[in-house]
């Protein structure tokens, strides 16, 4: 386990990653971990690595190097099906709804796992409880949604497998304030019902208003990690985060149209199929 991380068992643990697309690596020996019943954030400027990680973590990009391991189990040359069946369900960044099927249609095609298709009545209206405008928006296509609301229905097919592990790709990505804090409140209370979160982000106040421990991401390699409260007053955070040149500039999402940006990657690296 990475040095400073909190204490316990580790759901998932990342030991000298490295991995990117094609000849490139993005990620350069990064290790973390997020212990079970934990809640993580993963902080870092556009173009950092956070996205090859979740990507990397749900068997959707080449590892070069180094090994994940899941409850104690490496699954660096398990398949992406197989690493959802075991728990490790992604809201990707973009969200990647099927636009032209209902918030019904996308919310059971969430439900693929073997251990959550015997669920999927009673997982709709949990999610549904956390989102009630998706119930009112169930017949309506995707597509005609607001970017709040896809997001929220992104975030509901996720919880419709069943996540040991929930990872969210920039969840506040383009989203009002208003709606950001309902998505933040939101994770908490999933947090709270036992389901352990990694959550990357460009901005910082909602990663450590809700995190245990947090890493900070800088070019593919972890710069510093620590708890929230230590790492809002970090010299470190401020410098990787924002560079020499604007570290007194606030985030905005105008910086972050694109993660991992600075690397050639999939435009659509999530499956199509469930």
């Amino acid at each position: 386990m990475p040095e400073n991380a909190l204490p316990g068992h580790a759901l998932l643990e990342l030991d000298r990653l490295t991995a990117g697309y094609g000849k490139g690596d993005v990620l350069q020996e990064v290790s973390l971990a997020v212990p079970a019943g934990g809640i993580v954030g993963l902080i870092g400027a556009n173009g950092a690595g956070k996205t090859t990680l979740a990507l990397a973590v749900s068997g959707l990009t080449r590892i070069a190097g180094g090994d994940i391991r899941f409850d104690g189990r490496s699954i660096r040359r398990t398949g992406s099906r197989d690493i959802v069946e075991l728990g490790i369900v992604q809201v990707p960044q973009g969200r990647l709804l099927f636009h032209e099927l209902t918030v019904e249609e996308n919310l059971k095609i969430g439900a693929a796992p073997r251990r959550a298709r015997g669920h999927c009545a009673r997982n709709l209206r949990k999610v549904e409880e956390h989102f009630p405008i998706l119930r009112e928006r169930r017949g309506q296509r995707a597509g005609l949604l607001s970017g709040g609301e896809q997001q929220m229905l992104a975030i509901g097919r996720a919880l419709m497998g069943m996540p040991r592990l929930l990872i969210l790709d920039e969840p506040s990505l383009g989203l009002a304030p208003r709606i950001i804090a309902q998505i933040f409140r939101t994770i908490r209370h999933i947090h709270a019902e036992g389901v352990t979160v990694l959550v990357s982000e460009q901005t910082i106040q909602h990663v450590l208003g809700v995190a245990d421990y947090a890493y900070v991401l800088e070019q593919g390699r972890i710069r510093c990690s620590g708890t929230g409260a230590a790492l809002r007053d970090e010299d470190a955070v401020r410098q990787a985060y924002f560079g020499r040149a604007a570290r007194d500039r606030p985030a905005t999402h105008s910086d972050s149209a694109h993660s991992d940006s600075a690397h050639s990657r999939p435009t659509h690296p999530w499956p199509t199929h469930p």
